[in-house]
């Protein structure tokens, strides 16, 4: 009995009806073979001449709405159109849980002084560039924020503010730069090249400032005394009402991937009196964490302001016995820095004095590094 014929598989000695014939490269291949090649079709005939108008006035509605973001706290942004074709809808939940930020201002006031917190966007780029050849800095930290500000101004017009423009004016390019965890194996896997020792133009990549406000004033201005007297943090303490509370972030930067570097002022207002931090905390994975701190506290039956500026550092390699999830928290990770210097200021009130000298008042400005 004769078995009937096996067939093979798909693709086993066999050519599928789709498969082009194979040819040499010197063969031409036979026309019949060729597949027919369409001829392009414009954009217009692809989608639609409305389609591609609706797209097009789309893109120029993203470019409005990039424009306008450094104006956003005056109005409202453009809408962004959509096409035609797509017909979605948003619920207003989801606009309450992605709120478009807008710039704030808040004031209030405390007896004869008036307290200002102004928080807006990161400063434009042809603005930060303008800004950096202005202090001569090769770049300024990634989010500059330079409109916030938090002002403190008595009705007789001295008092003081902070600004992260102020702030970067007391960055030293002179001090000694921090290199990164992997700088020595870097360099050591380079040491044939002689110019990757040699450095350009040094400058404080980290923005470490020792900035503790700048004083207000063309007539009358806060006089600097240094003193003995430290602030009361016992009173601090006690439980009181806070009538007033802002946060408002000078600069922030990610040290590319290495850390983080960043200034935020802080103030909290009771019945009795006003307190500011001031807050520039360092960063660098692998190397030191350093804490600058500037505490201001005014009591209202005071004629004077005290000012504290704290400066705490220490290396990696000495918190070893602290939990590297406090690395990243400067509240907890500030009682295992070592103190490293420490400077108590009063700033008098002008009411007695006859005189005031504005130069003075600009060298307070900064903390002179030892």
């Amino acid at each position: 009995m004769d078995l009937p014929p096996t067939r093979a598989p798909p693709g086993v000695g066999q050519r599928r009806r789709d498969a082009q014939p194979t040819h040499s490269r010197s063969t031409p291949l036979p026309h019949d073979f060729r597949p027919p090649r369409a001829a392009p079709l414009s954009r217009k005939r692809k989608f639609g001449e409305a389609a591609v108008a609706e797209r097009r006035r789309c893109r120029e509605g993203r470019a409005a709405v990039v424009e306008g973001l450094g104006r956003a706290g005056k109005g409202e942004l453009p809408p962004l159109p959509l096409p035609a074709f797509a017909s979605v809808k948003v619920a207003p939940s989801a606009l309450a849980m992605h709120p478009v930020f807008q710039s704030s201002r808040r004031d209030f006031t405390f007896g004869p002084w008036k307290l200002s917190a102004v928080c807006t966007h990161i400063m434009k780029s042809a603005q930060a560039e303008r800004l950096a050849e202005e202090l001569q800095m090769p770049s300024l930290p990634e989010m500059m924020f330079g409109d916030n500000i938090l002002k403190i101004q008595h009705e007789r017009g001295f008092g003081i503010e902070f600004n992260a423009t102020d702030a970067l004016k007391c960055v030293n390019n002179c001090q000694g730069m921090i290199k990164v965890a992997c700088a020595e194996e870097w360099q050591e896997s380079r040491s044939e090249t002689e110019h990757t020792k040699e450095v350009v133009k040094p400058y404080d990549w980290t923005y470490t400032t020792d900035y503790k406000g700048t004083l207000l004033g063309d007539t009358a201005t806060l006089k600097v005394v240094p003193t003995t007297e430290h602030i009361n943090t016992e009173k601090l303490k006690a439980r009181e009402q806070i009538m007033f509370f802002e946060e408002v972030l000078l600069f922030e930067d990610e040290l590319h991937d290495h850390g983080v570097s960043s200034l935020s002022v802080k103030i909290r207002v009771m019945p009795s009196s006003f307190f500011v931090l001031l807050r520039f905390f360092l960063r660098v994975d692998g190397v030191l964490i350093r804490m600058n701190d500037t505490r201001l506290h005014h009591e209202s039956d005071k004629a004077y302001m005290l000012r504290e500026y704290t400066s705490r550092e220490s290396k990696i390699s000495s918190l070893k016995h602290v939990p590297p999830s406090l690395f990243t928290e400067p509240n907890e990770i500030s009682q295992y820095l070592p103190i490293k210097e420490t400077i108590c200021e009063k700033l008098e009130f002008p009411g007695t004095l006859e005189s005031n000298n504005p130069e003075a008042s600009l060298e307070t400005t900064c903390v002179k590094s030892k």
